[in-house]
């Protein structure tokens, strides 16, 4: 992204907590950071501040960045860590990796134990979490024992008992060590923390109600009376870490302003929020959010793999008829331990809808400075740009962006690996990567772009304009991007030729329209780069021994390891080639004669 596009995301970049993401060219993810204050944290970055060196590597690297609004710090923290491990952040090395994270676990012993542990997990026990704090884990764990009295003391005191120790005196521990509950009893209790751990409260609350309701009908007044306890305590304990036990689900949130609709994803799974997605409907303009929604669920859903709930910020009228062909439950009106996802969805949308909108005023300001400049009807929606990539004239290749509406195209991005040229000749280059990509359009009768940007001088604009001729093109605007004094940004030239006249033209190397364009020759130039890069390096990994027919990898390394290298096997005769395992004499003097052509 250019550095004014990241300007202006920064200057009215929210002050929320939450999570960063730097990206680089590629779009890939480099850096994950959590912040109190997200618009001071990430700006800090941009900064000329002092930075160690790591930082400062890290801020050559970063071409964009994305954010994700948390309620709290704690919640940032939980999916920072979340995010590190998905995404492995080449600058993230140095973090503290999910150890550092306390888990509750329940042991596979006879009777089994309820704990918080930290570290490297024992693969026959069941953990949940990650926890955000030790103190959490241990107040979660505090109320577990009341409701459940599953044990949580250690195997070796286990082991010793010989009575019940004073949490069983005190109503904290049934007692399993010396008998006092039977053993199916203690398990029906073990299998009921579980059932909350794994998020299911609500069915485990629909159980205990149930059996407080059969034990009242029986007459069994005290075991009644446990079941209302633990109906009691399990509702206060989904109130305080309701957060903790969510079961998977997704979260959709939907905002509108200025005819754009704005759809955020959040991925909740185990009770954490592991991710999130962000998405900006076409052809939306004149509809509601709940119309684009319900079309939005189903063509994002069918053939995946739905989560058993989709929490949606809009009633829909077709709810039952998605629910029924998506196989899932859409709920419309989520009770407090969903309804921060949810709200935290909404944030999330109106804040990355904030930033698009400013990012399309730019550009259209943009847009509208390139029509001015170049003196164009209507402003360009569609722009190409080509560039030539080689080194010496070994491997040339020409690269052809696409950008629409000022935003890149990548899908319609073109290479082209440019034969039967003089090597280093520039001029014939564009002129065979221009023809290919327009004389294609042509029999294929697609649209033309608006403007065709050439990186170079007027030798390459000349040779675009001629081609254009050639195929008889008319309507589209060619420009010439001739590189400034020392090759520095902002002191470009454009160049163009209208009756056989030359006009050049400097502007501002703040002006909107030739930052734009700057960023257009910019992403052509990686994107030649990148590709020449690629062939250069096919080339010499490909020996020319597997050029010749019916020499494969197998005899091309039979030949080298027994001349020791190509420059002998060159040299060898069509006898010392036979002495090698799999050359016969047919063979042997094909791949002789090839080296004397």
């Amino acid at each position: 992204m250019h550095n004014q596009n990241i300007k202006i995301k920064l200057k009215n970049l929210t002050k929320e907590p939450g999570v960063y993401k730097m990206l680089d060219k590629l779009g890939e993810v480099i850096y994950v950071g959590k912040a109190k204050n997200l618009k001071n944290r990430v700006s800090n970055y941009f900064s000329s501040s002092n930075h160690n060196t790591k930082t400062q590597l890290l801020q050559k690297n970063i071409d964009d960045f994305s954010i994700i609004i948390t309620k709290t710090e704690t919640q940032a923290l939980l999916l920072e860590n979340e995010l590190i491990k998905q995404f492995k952040p080449k600058f993230n090395i140095l973090l503290k990796d999910s150890k550092s994270y306390p888990y509750i676990f329940l042991s596979n012993d006879v009777h089994p134990r309820l704990g918080m542990f930290r570290g490297k997990k024992n693969k026959n026990y069941h953990y949940f979490g990650p926890y955000p704090s030790s103190h959490i884990a241990r107040n979660a764990l505090a109320l577990l024992k009341k409701i459940f009295k599953v044990r949580q003391c250690t195997n070796s005191f286990y082991r010793a008992r010989s009575r019940p120790c004073l949490e069983y005196q005190i109503g904290l521990c049934s007692a399993p060590c010396v008998g006092k509950i039977a053993d199916n009893k203690y398990q029906q209790d073990v299998d009921m923390v579980s059932l909350f751990l794994n998020g299911k409260a609500s069915k485990l609350l629909n159980q205990v109600s149930q059996k407080m309701k059969d034990a009242s009908i029986d007459l069994d007044f005290e075991a009644a009376a446990k079941y209302r306890d633990q109906l009691i305590g399990l509702r206060t304990i989904q109130e305080r870490h309701g957060s903790q036990f969510s079961s998977d689900m997704d979260v959709v949130s939907i905002v509108n302003d200025t005819d754009t609709h704005c759809i955020e994803l959040v991925f909740v799974r185990g009770g954490k929020q592991v991710g999130s997605e962000t998405f900006f409907p076409k052809n939306a303009k004149n509809d509601s959010c709940e119309e684009v929604l319900s079309a939005f669920l189903p063509l994002y859903y069918l053939g995946t793999k739905t989560p058993k709930e989709i929490v949606l910020s809009h009633k829909l009228e077709d709810k039952l008829l998605l629910e029924a062909g998506l196989s899932t439950k859409l709920i419309q009106s989520p009770r407090v331990d969903k309804k921060h996802y949810l709200e935290m969805a909404t944030l999330n949308a109106k804040e990355n809808l904030k930033q698009h909108l400013l990012l399309r005023f730019t550009k259209m300001r943009q847009l509208e400075g390139i029509q001015k400049t170049l003196a164009l009807k209507t402003i360009p929606k569609v722009m190409e740009c080509f560039d030539i990539s080689h080194t010496m004239g070994e491997a040339t290749t020409a690269s052809c962006v696409v950008f629409e509406m000022g935003l890149p195209k990548v899908s319609s991005y073109r290479q082209f690996n440019i034969k039967d040229i003089t090597p280093g000749d520039d001029y014939a280059a564009i002129n065979q990567a221009v023809y290919r990509r327009y004389s294609r359009l042509l029999s294929s009768k697609k649209a033309m772009p608006d403007i065709v940007f050439i990186d170079g001088g007027l030798g390459q604009l000349n040779q675009a304009i001629m081609v254009m001729n050639s195929i008889g093109v008319d309507s589209v605007m060619l420009v010439g991007v001739a590189k400034g004094e020392g090759r520095k940004a902002g002191l470009e030239t454009l160049i163009t030729v209208e009756d056989e006249k030359v006009k050049k033209i400097t502007l501002s190397p703040f002006d909107p329209a030739l930052l734009l364009i700057n960023h257009i020759r910019d992403e052509s130039h990686r994107f030649a780069i990148k590709n020449h890069r690629k062939k250069r390096a096919k080339k010499r990994t490909t020996s020319s021994l597997e050029l010749i027919k019916g020499v494969g990898i197998n005899k091309r390394s039979a030949l080298l390891n027994h001349f020791g290298g190509l420059q002998e096997v060159q040299n060898a005769s069509v006898d010392e080639l036979q002495k090698v395992v799999g050359i016969n004499s047919k063979l042997a003097i094909k791949i002789n004669q090839s080296f004397k052509k």
